[in-house]
């Protein structure tokens, strides 16, 4: 059989493809004039764990690139209800919607808008991390591999990775343009007053059904106050905070290891 012969140049803007030492795919580095890729990142930047930007879909990006609206995701915010509405499948009310979605996304609290601005290997969880170590985008900034390092869970890739990006003028010129917009970018006086380190260097597991905060909420709290929260119990969880209908296989392995279950009084009253 004949040798597989693979592609050299990228279909859509046809810059010669490259591959990181390491890594085993080829990609291409026209980050910034490739139109699936600035496609793609308006979409990443809009999509539900990030901006959630309602009225705004992956479609209507596309068509907003196409016809030369948007460029990268802080044009989004200079959008106005009368250019939107001559476009295919943009109403009155479609375009209004949209308009006042980009508006509500300024409220996005800061570790979301950092996943959302697409630093490669950042995702959700690291963009937590950096949050809260950082609490600035502008701390970040001028944040070095060697401190990026220090951070739990940031290794080398990601810590070259974030200092890459930060170096790149046109993204930080348009960080300066989502700042000039009030974009959120930095934690919040409220959020930093809610934060502790009563759980540093604690790991805790949630299971089961809650009363009086939800698991999302517990677990928000957790993160607030220092602790980290893992899906899958081991030998270094400290906790395990046991709901209603807890998982009996669960039970079994931290009682197993030793590890304390406790309910969601006994750990709201370890946070008071």
């Amino acid at each position: 059989s004949n040798p597989t012969t693979y592609i050299t140049t990228c279909p859509e803007c046809h810059t010669e493809l490259i591959r990181n030492e390491g890594e085993a795919q080829h990609y291409c580095p026209n980050t910034k004039g490739c139109p699936p890729q600035i496609i793609g990142r308006i979409q990443h930047y809009i999509s539900r764990k990030a901006m959630d930007i309602e009225g705004l879909g992956g479609e209507t990006v596309a068509l907003l690139v196409k016809n030369g609206l948007i460029k990268n995701y802080a044009d989004l915010y200079q959008l106005v209800v009368e250019e939107l509405i001559p476009l295919e499948r943009l109403a009155q009310k479609s375009a209004e919607n949209l308009v006042k979605g980009i508006n509500l996304s300024k409220e996005i609290p800061f570790e979301r808008v950092l996943f959302a601005l697409g630093i490669r290997y950042v995702g959700e969880t690291v963009a937590k991390k950096l949050a809260k170590h950082f609490k600035s985008i502008d701390a970040l900034m001028l944040a070095s591999e060697e401190e990026l390092v220090l951070v739990d869970e940031i290794g080398e890739r990601i810590a070259r990775s974030v200092v890459h990006f930060f170096t790149e003028e046109e993204n930080r010129v348009t960080i300066q343009r989502l700042k000039d917009h009030g974009v959120q970018l930095k934690i919040s006086d409220e959020q930093l007053a809610d934060q502790t380190d009563i759980l540093l260097g604690k790991s805790f597991v949630v299971s089961g059904v809650f009363t009086k905060v939800s698991r999302i909420e517990l677990k928000k709290l957790i993160e607030d106050n220092g602790g980290k929260v893992s899906s899958s119990i081991s030998g270094k969880t400290s906790f395990v905070v046991a709901g209603d209908n807890m998982g009996p296989s669960k039970r079994t392995k931290a009682e197993g290891l030793g590890i304390p279950i406790i309910s969601e009084d006994d750990f709201l009253q370890m946070i008071s």
